[in-house]
């Protein structure tokens, strides 16, 4: 497809502000966009960040059918701009599609869209500590329609963030979560393997209800409350006293986080010790307080590696992990990803894509 340009002028254009940016509070000047209308993707634009134009009754107003990802660029000792297992969401990006019944996005039209966008905004791209250029690639349907149906329109839309940690406190500070039982995020057969906005829609009452209490995030079970399943914000972790960081087993009440898979896959290399496993709640517990499990936490594309410093059950009983601060194990993967991520350390083929530099037509 042949690639729009509509700039904002250079008199208008804003530029990265100093020191380390709050999380999703910026937008950089543009904005990466397509359509899709009778059965094929068309115009696909890099345009000034705006609002958009929509009817009142389109689809995804009315039934939330709207789905999104989340990636991260960095820059490098040599100056260019790198994205990291942006292959990943564009695969997960279509995945949830199906699911919501949207159209699938061609591959290589999210690809290019994203490094023509990323391109012109590279200098968006912070390089203080913890901080990186934020993707935020999403769909909407927007069939002007109060019947309950799928969209036969759509918009694909890419904005970019510079952002710092997803937390206040970043990796330093260890998280509470609340053990919930009479919170569930998804059941089996529903939409919780897609990244959808009504996922997290339904998260923020729980999550309110955590804070509530003392706790930062609600640690997620099954249905029938026996498994632990995952946080509202990412997958969650144990460590064992060997070191072995235990993931729970992927099932379609849980969505797969690109880190979560990219630590498994550096357990296939050797590079650490990881499985996942099917890991019952009361079991998770007693060896929490036996002290079989010595670091927790969490692992997302937006916090990276979050450890976790205790659980509070709804009982009222908080139970420790280890001794409350930030494990060897959790501190040592958090460095080696974020070096990989960072440049200060190879990462495995195919992970980095190195973003090429385009004239705008």
């Amino acid at each position: 497809m042949q690639f729009r340009y509509q700039l904002v002028d250079k008199s208008r254009q804003k530029t990265l502000p100093p020191g380390v940016p709050s999380f999703g509070a910026l937008r950089t000047n543009h904005m990466f966009v397509v359509n899709y209308e009778k059965g094929a993707w068309d115009d696909p634009r890099i345009v000034p960040y705006e609002p958009f134009a929509s009817m009142p009754g389109a689809v995804c107003l009315h039934y939330g059918q709207t789905i999104f990802e989340g990636a991260k660029g960095f820059r490098h000792a040599d100056g260019e701009l790198y994205l990291f297992r942006v292959d990943k969401n564009f695969a997960r990006m279509n995945h949830s599609a199906n699911i919501i019944c949207l159209p699938e996005i061609p591959v290589e039209l999210q690809r290019e869209g994203l490094l023509r966008l990323a391109d012109l905004e590279r200098d968006w791209c912070p390089t203080e500590p913890e901080s990186s250029l934020y993707i935020r690639p999403f769909m909407f349907g927007c069939s002007d329609t109060i019947g309950v149906k799928p969209s036969d329109s759509c918009v694909f839309c890419i904005i970019l963030s510079p952002s710092g940690p997803y937390y206040r406190g970043g990796f330093s500070e260890p998280l509470r979560l609340l053990v919930s039982t009479q919170f569930h995020r998804a059941v089996s057969g529903g939409t919780g393997s897609s990244k959808c906005g009504g996922n997290y829609a339904a998260s923020l009452r729980a999550a309110a209800y955590a804070e509530s209490k003392g706790a930062s995030q609600v640690l997620y079970l099954d249905a029938g409350n026996r498994y632990i399943e995952e946080v509202g914000t990412m997958n969650h972790y144990h460590v064992l006293k060997d070191g072995t960081f235990v993931i729970p087993e992927f099932n379609d009440s849980i969505l797969r986080s690109i880190t979560s898979e990219s630590v498994l896959e550096l357990a296939t290399m050797g590079r650490i010790k990881a499985r996942s496993e099917r890991i019952e709640v009361k079991d998770f517990i007693a060896k929490l307080k036996a002290g079989e499990i010595i670091e927790a936490g969490g692992f997302g594309t937006a916090a990276v590696v979050s450890p976790v410093g205790s659980y509070l059950l709804e009982s009222g009983e908080v139970i420790t992990v280890g001794n409350g601060q930030i494990g060897e194990h959790s501190r040592a993967l958090y460095k080696m990803y974020t070096d990989m991520q960072n440049g200060w350390a190879p990462a495995p083929e195919g992970w980095l894509t190195k973003v090429p530099q385009y004239q705008p037509a």
